[in-house]
């Protein structure tokens, strides 16, 4: 059974656009208010069983309040956005189709390109398929009806991040994200030889991470392991495979096919083929600077055995980390920066996080809980660090 950790909103009765054979069936499950876990992380050992339900009672009123709070200017807010987003890709194709050939022209076309798909990946597609827009009742805008522009299919990423990565967060042998099946990323994952290859690894990762997502997604692993049936499989492969046959014809043939007309078909290949590995490099950046810079901690299944939902919020808390920086950086993380406040409160409009984050920092500081956060160039250098020191054994 696959259990969800946040409270039933009003979003939750709105997800019927989607055809029934398009979205999994569940059994949604709620974690206990009250008890206790076999063993607490040691940052958190310290807390009580008392601590801890207050601690979760200060979230949920964060929570409420934001919920209170939102309304048309969080609405326009999305809509804005998928403007800008639109018509930065629309130009940005313009440019390289019709003038590809002109450096400047293309420079301008691949660089507009390149910011349109990383705000349709982190800002709007990220954010829609978590529901945190549901509530708008839009079915253009909507978890069950997007399709984003990523290999993956949107249903499968749904599967193994909303439901599988967001409920056992960094907790080993439950959340595959831990390394996606490639990368050892923790010292109590067992170390192998290939595990030499690590920085290799994730350096090809890197710009064709919408490719091992979705390879990710299709859980080769757990088909081998006989946790996946083959029928599901199957389905899930057919949806990869029109998944990327659009992505394949709408970058790399409509696009360039367009570009010959005016002697720029080479170039426009060029200018998607760097748009496209610019926001898996980014992409990358930002997930591993989320989860796996030193102080990001990982869980044993003992820690969330008997699991409270005060417990969850602890663990969401003290596993992620955060990248300071401007708005601008914010925005274009698609408020992943805000990584601690998204594990917290998947739900939300992403919009909202900056106001969350200080609450949610001064939390952490009275009942003695880490806050992981720091600049890019400190986090990607951490998460890299580990890349390279569990390389060894």
């Amino acid at each position: 059974m696959t259990t969800t950790t946040t409270r039933p909103t009003e979003a939750d009765d709105t997800k019927s656009y989607a055809p029934e054979t398009t979205v999994r069936k569940r059994k949604p499950g709620i974690l206990p208010e009250t008890g206790s876990p076999a063993v607490r992380p040691p940052s958190a050992a310290h807390l009580s069983d008392e601590q801890v339900a207050e601690l979760c009672r200060e979230l949920d009123a964060i929570k409420d309040d934001v919920l209170a709070k939102r309304g048309s200017a969080d609405a326009a807010y999305i809509r804005r956005v998928i403007k800008v987003q639109r018509t930065l890709e629309i130009a940005g194709r313009a440019a390289l189709i019709g003038a590809g050939r002109n450096k400047y022209a293309w420079v301008a076309g691949t660089a507009m390109l390149s910011a349109s798909k990383i705000i349709e990946n982190m800002e709007i597609g990220h954010n829609i398929l978590h529901g945190q827009w549901d509530w708008m009742r839009d079915p253009d805008i909507h978890s069950t009806t997007w399709q984003w522009d990523f290999m993956t299919p949107a249903r499968s990423w749904q599967h193994t991040h909303n439901d599988q990565h967001h409920r056992w967060t960094n907790v080993l042998g439950k959340d595959k994200d831990v390394g996606y099946n490639l990368l050892r990323m923790d010292p109590d994952q067992q170390w192998k030889p290939v595990n030499v290859l690590n920085p290799v690894f994730n350096a090809i990762l890197a710009p064709v991470f919408d490719w091992g997502i979705a390879l990710y997604d299709l859980e080769i692993t757990e088909l081998k392991a006989g946790e996946k049936s083959k029928e599901d499989f199957i389905r899930d492969l057919k949806a990869f495979g029109k998944s990327a046959m659009n992505q394949v014809t709408k970058d790399f043939l409509a696009t360039p096919a367009l570009g010959m007309l005016s002697g720029s078909g080479k170039q426009a290949l060029m200018g998607t083929l760097v748009a496209t590995a610019t926001r898996n490099i980014w992409a990358h950046a930002v997930i591993f600077c989320g989860h796996f810079p030193e102080g990001a901690e990982t869980f044993s299944e003992e820690m969330v055995d008997g699991e409270t939902r005060g417990d969850w919020y602890v663990r969401q808390m003290i596993g992620s980390s955060n990248i300071s920086g401007s708005k601008l950086m914010h925005f274009m993380t698609g408020n992943l920066s805000h990584q601690v406040e998204h594990h917290l409160f998947p739900d939300l409009p992403s919009n909202r996080y900056a106001e969350v984050a200080p609450k949610v920092r001064e939390i952490c500081r009275r009942y003695g809980l880490p806050y992981n956060t720091g600049p890019l160039y400190k986090q990607v250098g951490s998460a890299w660090a580990k890349v390279f020191r569990l390389a060894l054994p």
